[in-house]
């Protein structure tokens, strides 16, 4: 079982920059698919962000080009970040993690979940 803890939510205006990190205890992400959801207020969860066990990342339509997710060569610290942040990106950011590796936008395929993070971007 792995644990995972959200950071570097806050408060940002339109326009501006949030880097947000998912780090993992109790066992690597090595081989895993791990992602970024977000769910805004009077929304559904929604698929933000994937990497598969082979390293290859998937964006949603809505962030492509303006959020970049990456990990530390040791597999312990999902990164997302997002530049050029917009009012309708203002939700709770959680990290997840499945054992299969496999991409998926699915989150009832994730087994793994963190608390999440607040990110608000003020118009």
């Amino acid at each position: 079982q792995v644990r995972l803890v959200e950071s570097g939510g806050g408060l940002v205006q339109a326009g501006g920059s949030l880097r947000l990190s998912c780090v993992a205890s109790g066992r690597t992400f090595n081989g895993d698919a791990v992602a970024w959801f977000r769910q805004g207020p009077g929304k559904e969860r929604e698929f933000v962000s994937c990497m598969d066990w082979n390293n290859r990342t998937y964006y949603a339509d809505s962030v492509k080009g303006r959020f970049t997710l990456s990990k530390d060569n040791a597999d312990y610290t999902l990164y997302l970040q997002m530049n050029n942040l917009k009012p309708e990106d203002t939700a709770v950011y959680y990290c997840a993690s499945r054992v299969r590796g496999y991409y998926s936008s699915d989150a009832r395929n994730y087994e793994n979940w963190g608390q999440g993070t607040q990110v608000t971007v003020s118009s």
